[in-house]
């Protein structure tokens, strides 16, 4: 029977669960709505960049109040960090099936080479089909002092330890002398992120798509010849 007393119950029910991030459409147990909250952070930043990723917005995508998220995240700075974490994972990864596909055959010292050249160019082409993570990928990164080495969150850039790993198979493989290894990573990451820049936000971006794979492909190699001092192929 209704009455304005149970309704009153009902009212204060209702809002009990919007303060605690539960909206009456959906719940989420411990964790899933973490990974909800970081799914639809990639789903936006994909679409519109790192401004695409709001606690406000994200938060009611997913059903929730936007008060839920504090429970995962200190605000949104630490929401993007996140984010911008799986952002650099899916670049990751892209660089390393661009690599698993190294044609076979090759010589250990040609094998190493043409690893770092995939290395360069998913980099670049990641940049291209994926803009928005890309853009994101390194929006909020802080650079700390620590070898030499850039950080997140206190562990190495997993596409950055992919490049430093390739650079040392160069160096196992003959391909490139121990001399003029430490600090390769910066030469090669310089070269190859300013493109992919310039060819997401610059005057590169309005070229056919031919003409920036060759300028792509031209950068890289560009790259290679300069931290190994020659464009002569491994003896």
């Amino acid at each position: 029977m209704w009455t304005p007393f149970t309704s009153d119950v009902d009212t204060v029910h209702t809002l009990r669960r919007a303060r605690n991030g539960l909206s009456e459409a959906r719940t989420y147990h411990h964790g899933d709505l973490k990974e909800a909250l970081i799914a639809e952070g990639l789903s936006r930043a994909r679409e519109g960049g790192p401004s695409a990723v709001t606690l406000r917005e994200v938060t009611r995508a997913v059903g929730v109040a936007p008060n839920a998220a504090y429970r995962h995240f200190a605000d949104r700075d630490d929401l993007v960090r996140t984010v911008a974490g799986r952002s650099q994972l899916a670049l990751a990864r892209a660089i390393s099936d661009r690599v698993a596909n190294t044609p076979p055959g090759l010589g250990p010292a040609e094998a190493s080479i043409e690893r770092l050249r995939r290395v360069g160019l998913a980099y670049i082409d990641f940049a291209r089909e994926e803009r928005g993570w890309f853009e994101l990928a390194f929006f909020t990164q802080d650079t700390q002092a620590n070898d030499g080495i850039v950080t997140l969150d206190d562990e190495v850039v997993a596409p950055f330890r992919l490049l430093m790993d390739t650079l040392d198979g160069m160096v196992a493989a003959g391909a490139l002398d121990p001399a003029r290894r430490p600090l390769a990573e910066w030469a090669c990451w310089s070269s190859v992120h300013g493109f992919a820049d310039i060819a997401v936000h610059g005057p590169v971006r309005w070229q056919p798509e031919p003409v920036i794979d060759a300028l792509a492909a031209a950068v890289v190699e560009a790259a290679i010849t300069g931290v190994r001092g020659t464009a002569q192929p491994p003896a």
